[in-house]
């Protein structure tokens, strides 16, 4: 088990978020396609996790990829994240989590060749933040 930088109780956690980021942050819920709020963000900045601030993604490796929920092709540092098998759902795919407090991101799939790494970070927008560049 990865050892967290951030650590809350549960309890804390449902206090700290809505109930609709607790559903997907904390258990591990999604968004509908196309409803994100930062589905369409096209600005310079940074992503942040919304449950603990950290430094996730950066819009340069933001890309479109048509499937309804902000896409990333490479997490900003090799250790902002987490990966894990997921085979809930009848499916088997890989789980993208916060490394520094485990929430809920979304998953990664190796289905991108148009970008520098063939991956598609399909990342929740309620699970993360922006901060445009200045």
């Amino acid at each position: 088990m990865t050892e967290r930088k951030v650590e809350k109780t549960e309890e804390q956690w449902r206090e700290e978020l809505t109930e609709f980021e607790y559903l997907v942050l904390r258990e591990a819920g999604t968004e509908r396609a196309f409803t994100g709020e930062l589905l369409e963000e096209e600005r310079t900045g940074t992503y942040f996790c919304r449950g603990c601030g950290a430094e996730l993604f950066t819009s340069t490796s933001k890309f479109d990829s048509h499937c309804g929920w902000p896409s990333f092709y490479e997490p900003k540092e090799d250790h902002a994240v987490e990966l894990r098998p997921d085979n809930s759902h009848g499916m088997q795919r890989t789980e993208v989590v916060c490394k520094a407090c485990g929430c809920h991101l979304g998953h990664v799939f190796e289905d991108a060749p148009q970008t520098p790494t063939g991956d598609r970070y399909c990342i929740n927008s309620v699970s993360i933040t922006f901060k445009a560049a200045e």
